[in-house]
Formats: C-alpha cells, sequence, structure tokens
C-alpha cells in the first residue's frame, strides 16, 4: 500500500461472542476515524449460527465502507484450546468474508498492534484503550463501552502505521489465489 494514497481500512478484532471492528480514513499522513463498534453475538447459543452472523457482517461492512484492505488480529495462544479454535473460526470466517469481496488482508500479532499503538508489546487493553483516545481526541462519552471495539481501533491504526514503515511483520494477501499460495499447509483439496 501506499501512503501517498487514501485508504480505508476495516480493523476487525475477531471473537465469536463479541467482534469488534473500526473503519479509518487515511489521506497520506492523515488519519481518521469513521467508525466503531462491536457485533454482539454472546446470546446466541449456536456455534454456527454465530459464524453465520460474523461473515454476513463482514460483508456488510465491506459493501458500505468499501475498504481498501482488512486489517485483522491473528490468533493468540491460550491454554484453552476450545476458546483458541473458536476465536479461529470466527477470525477463518472474517477472512473469508473479506476473500469473497476480493479485499486484501493484512494480519497483525496481538504484540505487534500493541507495541505499535503504546511502545510496550505487553501493555494492557486498558492502555491500548487510553492511547487510542488520545490519538483520535474522543470523550469519554465517545469511548466505545466495550474494548473490543477499541482493539478494532488499535488493529486498524496498527495497519496505518505500517503503511509508512519500510519494514512491515504483518501478512498480507492479494486475494483468495495469493493466500493459498502463500499457505500450501492451511488449505486442503
Amino acid at each position: 500500500m501506499d501512503l501517498r494514497k487514501e485508504h480505508t481500512i476495516l480493523g476487525i478484532d475477531p471473537g465469536t461472542n463479541y467482534m469488534g471492528f473500526a473503519v479509518l480514513h487515511t489521506e497520506g499522513s492523515c488519519v481518521s476515524l469513521v467508525d466503531y463498534g462491536v457485533l454482539d453475538m454472546h446470546k446466541l447459543e449456536q456455534h454456527y449460527e454465530k459464524l453465520q452472523k460474523i461473515f454476513f457482517y463482514v460483508v456488510d461492512l465491506i459493501e458500505h465502507y468499501e475498504p481498501t484492505i482488512l486489517s485483522i488480529e491473528t490468533q493468540f495462544v491460550d491454554k484453552n484450546v476450545q476458546t483458541m479454535l473458536r476465536l479461529a473460526h470466527g477470525q477463518g470466517v472474517a477472512i473469508a468474508a473479506a476473500l469473497s469481496k476480493d479485499l486484501p488482508i493484512a494480519e497483525y500479532s496481538p504484540m505487534k498492534i500493541k507495541m505499535s499503538i503504546t511502545g510496550n508489546g505487553h501493555a494492557s487493553k486498558e492502555q491500548v484503550a487510553g492511547m487510542l483516545q488520545r490519538i483520535f481526541r474522543l470523550t469519554d462519552e465517545q469511548m466505545p463501552k466495550k474494548l473490543d471495539a477499541t482493539d478494532a481501533m488499535a488493529i486498524a491504526y496498527c495497519h496505518f502505521l505500517q503503511l509508512s514503515s519500510p519494514i512491515s511483520s504483518g501478512s498480507s494477501y492479494k486475494g483468495w489465489a495469493d493466500f493459498v499460495k502463500r499457505n500450501p499447509g492451511k488449505v486442503r483439496g
């Protein structure tokens, strides 16, 4: 991506109970927060119903905001294998929704995101939220109630910061074929 061009970044904090999203618009070195929120699925009982809701919600976000890239957090390691699997399902469905719309994808680790926002890869979610409140000049009333939304802001803002960085440790894909080519072990025929 080119920092000199305009970009619309859709940031997704994947989850199957709450999925955070944020939309940033960039023009050169200027960035503005367009929208943010949380898809609340905690009352849905069926896991596959949640995955379907994630897919269609991400497709709707893409159609509405017409982002130039999806920036998403990579899966983190958790002691609870079931939790990791459910999060991986949610992440995969969000990625599939983006790929269905030929939207490029950039993935960033939680540590990379925290480091980009706060300078500390081990910062708390609250520290990240506080930094974003200052960056986007949000009042306490404008701050999201759920940290999933500020996590999504951080993911999108991390990508914005990578636009001007000559070296990026995130992965980005130019479509489904590029993803398959670069990840042969993740796809079964």
